[in-house]
């Protein structure tokens, strides 16, 4: 019977959060929590594995690994989009891609939390209150101040309808958003400098493509004002890392909430760590321990079907 491998498991919680025993008699599940970076490393830990199940965009599958990997017959990610899976190198190699389901709104709620411990200083008071000071910082308010939301899909909508919530004003860009579409969710249209140019706050809410990836850089960054912030849950890609780490490092932006980086998990020299005007998670939008019941309990799904002959959630180029 097959060998199941499910990757990077940071927290060790795979196996908790799904029934694999329900798997056919047979099956072997590996958990491995350690991140493995490099291809031939990869290669060599999933060689004996005919079945993988690999946690969002974290362990990239592209043409050189499926060609040194001869046993893989089904690839599971989780979530139902991975652009980090070369689907035209699996689909030659003989794999099955499928994936599951999840949630749209923790993601949304990260953003309002990177949003909040940046404007109300969260992590210097906290450091602060530890170390026995008192009020070392001054917070901001939100009513009354400008979000711009680049993205108003499923995500930046809900970030929307919080930011109105709490009384800012809203505008909204994307390249195929509508007046329409922005209005249903009380935000105005308008051009991605003018949003740059009025936002107290800028949040990303796009998928990673072509098109979005340096879609902010150091001009966008220059557009900014000195006092607003910069918050990205969607991908570190999208904006241009070493513009804004000079933005943030000359205060030419107030500071920046990043989940998402160009390399992750984030390299231990980077200079993102270092910088006081962040405030830095690690890719965490996502990770709830109920997209976790979902996420896993999904595979195995994915994987009873494809071993009864039946793929479900099947996804292709």
């Amino acid at each position: 019977m097959p060998k199941v491998a499910v990757l990077d498991d940071y927290q060790n919680v795979a196996r908790d959060m799904a029934d694999w025993d329900s798997l056919p008699a047979g099956v072997s599940v590996d958990f491995f929590r350690d991140h493995l970076s490099v291809d031939g490393d990869v290669a060599r830990r999933l060689e004996p594995y005919e079945i993988v199940v690999a946690m969002r965009e974290r362990t990239p599958f592209q043409r050189t690994l499926f060609s040194r990997l001869p046993n893989l017959k089904l690839l599971v990610t989780t979530g139902m989009r991975n652009a980090s899976i070369d689907m035209n190198a699996a689909a030659e190699h003989g794999v099955t891609v499928c994936g599951t389901d999840g949630l749209p709104y923790p993601t949304a709620e990260l953003t309002w939390a990177l949003i909040l411990a940046l404007a109300r200083k969260v992590p210097t008071e906290d450091v602060a209150t530890r170390n026995g000071e008192w009020q070392v910082t001054t917070g901001e308010g939100l009513q009354g101040k400008t979000l711009g939301v680049i993205g108003l899909g499923r995500l930046g909508s809900q970030v929307a309808r919080i930011g109105g919530a709490f009384g800012m004003s809203l505008v909204a860009w994307s390249q195929n958003l509508t007046d329409e579409r922005a209005a249903e969710f009380g935000a105005s249209l308008v051009s991605k400098d003018e949003l740059l140019r009025e936002s107290d706050i800028v949040t990303i809410h796009l998928v990673l493509s072509d098109r979005t990836r340096g879609l902010l850089d150091e001009r966008e960054l220059s557009l900014m004002k000195p006092s607003a912030y910069l918050v990205n849950t969607s991908r570190g890609p999208i904006v241009d890392e070493s513009a804004l780490v000079a933005a943030l490092e000359s205060s030419a932006i107030a500071g920046a909430g990043l989940d998402v980086f160009d390399i992750e998990p984030l390299p231990l020299d980077h200079k993102l760590r270092s910088l006081p005007n962040t405030v830095l998670t690690p890719h965490m939008g996502y990770v709830t321990a109920e997209t976790y019941r979902i996420f896993y309990g999904d595979a195995v799904e994915d994987i009873a079907a494809f071993l009864s002959g039946n793929s479900v959630r099947v996804l292709s180029e």
